[in-house]
């Protein structure tokens, strides 16, 4: 298996790139090709004592930054280590992609370049999102802020069979996030959608208000993109604060610090339980190949999780499945 890797994404460049990809070879059976500037690529790999033949180079002259506009980027950045990747990703040589870089090139240029899965019509961006009882997936979480009914039936499918896959849990719990638990709660677009998401043949539970999203209700939470980002920050920003104001707490005092110190492990395990580093990247599902989008700031292990993910995807053959189910269902 051979996965591609934008090396020149993301927040802290290719250092980062590297050393995740050296981390995944040792845990991994897998083959890497990193795209981006060789001279870089090769100098990082040199500073990690890298001497092996499972990392391949295919240099990009160009890097889509953040701050450039999608559909923009797309046209006039065609030498850019993403858009090289996702043409490269059309190869029956390669089973993956991985970025950190720019979400909505990323988004836009999966859709026109590798193109979407016959009769889905919109990607979504499934997000993980811990719960009380494990990992959940919330989708979409930001590729599409207008959308249709038919949309999220779609997302629910799709986010259906990827966390039964992903997970082999049988028949996961779907939820449609929502204002009320009761079904004429909402507005047109959620209740429209509710309708088609009880006649589908997923195990749709209803509606789940935000609140019931931690606690583990659903295992995929169905929403348009713009509800599902507002989501997944709230809850990004509301965890950063907590850890902040316990760490400005257990510094007050001799006495806390002793407690904090007891306190350590279980502190530890549950913010590992949080730390989007452990999940690698959200999948881009709808995309006809394994599409990974990794989180911007994204360290080493994130980046070796995320191709440990990218893995996983084309493994458990996920893609074919979601083809197969939408022919049925249209």
């Amino acid at each position: 298996m051979n996965i591609l890797v934008d090396a020149m994404g993301g927040d802290k460049g290719p250092k980062v790139v590297v050393k995740g990809s050296i981390l995944a070879l040792k845990e991994l059976n897998v083959d890497i090709t990193l795209v981006g500037d060789e001279s870089i690529i090769r100098k990082e790999l040199s500073e990690n004592n890298y001497t092996g033949d499972r990392i391949s180079i295919i240099h990009a002259e160009e890097v889509i930054n953040n701050e450039d506009e999608a559909a923009m980027a797309i046209r006039r950045k065609k030498n850019s280590s993403m858009i090289i990747a996702l043409n490269l990703l059309k190869d029956e040589k390669y089973q993956g992609f991985i970025s950190t870089g720019n979400t909505g090139a990323l988004i836009t240029g999966g859709t026109l370049i590798t193109k979407r899965i016959k009769g889905i019509e919109r990607a979504a961006i499934a997000s993980p999102f811990p719960t009380e009882n494990g990992m959940a997936f919330l989708l979409d979480a930001g590729a599409n802020a207008d959308c249709k009914p038919d949309y999220l039936k779609q997302f629910g499918l799709m986010g259906s069979i990827y966390y039964e896959k992903l997970f082999e849990v049988s028949s996961p719990k779907v939820g449609l996030a929502n204002i009320g638990v009761e079904k004429e709660k909402g507005n047109l677009l959620v209740k429209e959608a509710y309708e088609l998401l009880e006649n589908s043949n997923i195990n749709f539970i209803g509606n789940v208000e935000a609140r019931d999203i931690p606690r583990g209700k659903a295992d995929v939470i169905v929403c348009d993109g713009f509800v599902g980002n507002i989501i997944l920050k709230l809850t990004e920003g509301l965890a950063f604060t907590i850890f902040d104001i316990l760490k400005d707490e257990f510094m007050k005092s001799f006495s806390r610090k002793i407690g904090a110190l007891l306190l350590k492990s279980s502190f530890k395990a549950f913010k590992s339980k949080m730390d989007y580093r452990e999940y690698g990247g959200a999948p881009l599902l709808g995309i006809s190949k394994p599409v990974i989008k990794a989180h911007g700031s994204s360290d080493e292990i994130a980046v070796k999780n995320a191709i440990k993910q990218t893995k996983n995807f084309a493994e458990k053959d996920i893609i074919k499945i979601i083809e197969d189910n939408i022919s049925i269902s249209e």
